[in-house]
C-alpha cells in the first residue's frame, strides 16, 4: 500500500523478507539455536553418570528437567530472533520486527567519544523497543520528520559503515544492484571509504 505523504513509497511495514529489498548488507541474528542444545546435553551428562553408577536412572525427573531447560532455551532464543535481530539492505532497514525505509533517514550523527552525552544518545529506539537492547550500542540518527532515534548492533561500528554506505547511494538516487553478491560481515572495497551521508558536523565540535 502507498504511503499517501509520498507517493512512490510503501508504508513503514513490521514484516516482510529482507531479500525483496536488494542484496543484505549486514545481519544479526539476536540469537543462535545451538543454546537450546545446552539443556539436552546436560541430561545426556547426567543419564550417563546415573547409568554407570550403582543406582538406578531417575526418568520422570530427568524428563522434567529435559522439558524446562529445553523449553525455556526455546523461546528466549526465538524472542531474541525476533526483537534483537538486525537487517540492512540496499533499501530498508530492520531492527527487530519493525523495517524502515532509508529514504526516511536524514542524517547519521557520528559515534560520541567525548564525556557529555549527546541529546541522539537519550532518544528511543528503532523497534518495538523502548531502549537499545542490551549488550548493543546505539547509532544516532536523525529521520526526515525531524525526530531524534537510535539503531543499534552489536557490532555497531560495521553497521554504522554499512549503513553510511547505503544511505549514501539512496541519497545519490542509486537504485539496488540486485543479486550483487556482498558479504555482510566484511567491507566492501568496491565502495569509497571517505565519503559520509550528511553527518552531524556539530556533534563533532561541541
Amino acid at each position: 500500500m502507498a504511503d499517501p505523504r509520498h507517493p512512490g513509497r510503501k508504508e513503514d511495514s513490521d514484516q516482510g523478507s529482507d531479500e525483496d529489498a536488494g542484496t543484505v548488507l549486514f545481519r544479526e541474528n539476536g540469537g543462535s539455536w545451538w543454546v537450546v542444545s545446552i539443556g539436552p546435553l546436560l541430561i545426556a551428562a547426567v543419564v550417563a553418570v546415573e547409568a554407570t553408577g550403582p543406582g538406578q536412572i531417575h526418568w520422570p525427573v530427568l524428563s522434567i528437567f529435559f522439558v524446562v531447560l529445553t523449553g525455556f532455551a526455546l523461546i528466549q532464543v526465538y524472542a531474541a530472533r525476533q526483537h534483537v535481530s538486525v537487517c540492512l539492505t540496499e533499501t530498508t532497514l530492520r531492527q527487530g520486527v519493525k523495517t524502515i525505509p532509508l529514504t526516511d533517514i536524514e542524517k547519521i550523527h557520528p559515534e560520541n567519544n567525548a564525556p557529555d552525552p549527546k541529546d541522539w544518545e537519550s532518544a528511543s529506539a528503532l523497534g518495538e523497543l523502548s531502549g537499545v537492547p542490551r549488550r548493543r550500542t546505539g547509532i544516532g540518527l536523525t529521520l526526515t520528520s525531524g525526530k531524534l532515534t537510535q539503531a543499534w548492533a552489536r557490532d555497531h561500528r560495521r553497521l554504522r559503515q554499512e549503513l553510511t554506505e547505503a544511505l549514501l547511494a539512496v541519497q545519490m538516487g542509486l537504485g539496488p544492484r540486485g543479486g550483487a553478491e556482498r558479504n555482510p560481515s566484511g567491507p566492501d572495497l568496491t565502495k569509497p571509504s571517505d565519503t559520509t551521508p550528511d553527518l552531524d558536523d556539530s556533534d563533532e565540535t561541541s
